[in-house]
């Protein structure tokens, strides 16, 4: 008799619906009978989490796409994402992880073959400063900050942020002393400059070209600060994820021009032969990836000419035993390639 009587399970376009109610509700004043509140949060709890369910599936069921597409459409119907994002410190801290997940996933779903959260974002970008000054908060930074790296999946928040004035702050959020917000403050700033967060070729291609518009039109000021608060910095870990980044960003090919204009500072050069003196390996090597774009460089400036041939014997000296821990081909081609150049100076 007992499953005569069992509750009809709820439509994606319901449970939307009702945890949108429930965040109305919980963005309000404290309601004065605890006990009333306390019920209203568990439930918010549970829709929310139900949500996460119909969109990943569980361990019975595979998400099911026409329940994706309903509740992606509900969601963004109207302004769910933004009563999430705001009510996120007044959940507790299950409820903000199945949150979060809610919010990565939502970046990716497709309705009609359209990705209708980028339009929402776009329309709505000034989330964006609410989940970039989330770094600020150290309660809820790991959760902003996992959204933020899966909204700039999306070229016009990525452009939006980048040219924001929030980029800088970057620069602060990534020495906090806090090491897990630091490092996820790290990973967001690496995603924006590598743009290396969609898998579609096409989009991934926008994406660079943002990146190096935005460090060519910011340049003395972005590699400024770069280089005195990441690759001059006082933190080991920050120094090292630093000076790798800067390998990537240099390597890439859409940012040639902005590459020639950086192996043509001696200021630059100064800080990378610096980062080559390195203790520690990792830093060394991946210094040197950088280190050998001053070489190869077969427009080098006088000074930066002087510099390399004032160091000659040092740097030969060191390049003589300066090997990877395991061998690596391309590293020792790279590496004679650099003792060529700079023994015929």
């Amino acid at each position: 008799m007992k499953g005569l009587f069992k509750s009809k399970p709820r439509t994606p376009v319901e449970v939307v619906r009702q945890t949108r109610d429930l965040l109305i509700y919980a963005n309000r004043s404290p309601d004065t009978r605890e006990a009333k509140r306390e019920e209203k949060m568990s439930e918010l709890g549970k829709l929310i989490r139900e949500l996460k369910q119909i969109l990943y599936g569980n361990s019975e069921a595979e998400p099911q796409a026409e329940a994706c597409s309903q509740l992606t459409q509900e969601f963004f119907k109207e302004n769910t994402l933004r009563l999430l994002i705001t009510s996120l410190p007044k959940l507790n801290l299950e409820t903000r992880k199945d949150a979060t997940q809610v919010v990565a996933n939502l970046q990716r779903q497709q309705v009609h073959s359209r990705l209708i959260a980028s339009d929402y974002l776009e329309a709505n970008i000034d989330l964006m400063d609410i989940l970039i000054s989330g770094y600020e908060n150290q309660e809820m930074a790991l959760h902003y900050g996992a959204m933020l790296r899966e909204c700039i999946r999306h070229q016009t928040v990525a452009r939006y942020v980048l040219e924001s004035q929030h980029m800088k702050k970057f620069f602060d959020y990534i020495q906090l002393p806090n090491f897990d917000i630091a490092a996820d403050a790290a990973a967001t700033f690496k995603a924006q400059i590598e743009a290396e967060f969609w898998s579609r070729w096409e989009l991934l291609t926008r994406h660079k070209s943002t990146v190096a518009e935005f460090l060519s039109k910011n340049y003395d000021w972005f590699f400024a600060e770069y280089n005195t608060k990441l690759l001059e910095s006082t933190n080991y870990i920050t120094r090292r994820q630093a000076v790798k980044l800067l390998g990537d960003m240099l390597l890439d090919r859409s940012n040639s021009i902005v590459m020639t204009r950086y192996v043509s500072s001696r200021d630059n050069l100064r800080i990378l032969m610096n980062l080559l003196r390195e203790s520690s390996k990792s830093i060394q090597i991946e210094a040197f990836h950088v280190f050998k774009l001053f070489a190869a460089n077969q427009n080098k400036p006088p000074d930066i000419v002087s510099i390399l041939v004032a160091n000659k014997s040092k740097l030969l000296r060191l390049f003589a035993d300066f090997k990877t821990e395991k061998e690596d081909e391309q590293f020792e081609a790279d590496k004679a390639q650099v003792v060529k150049e700079i023994a015929a100076l």
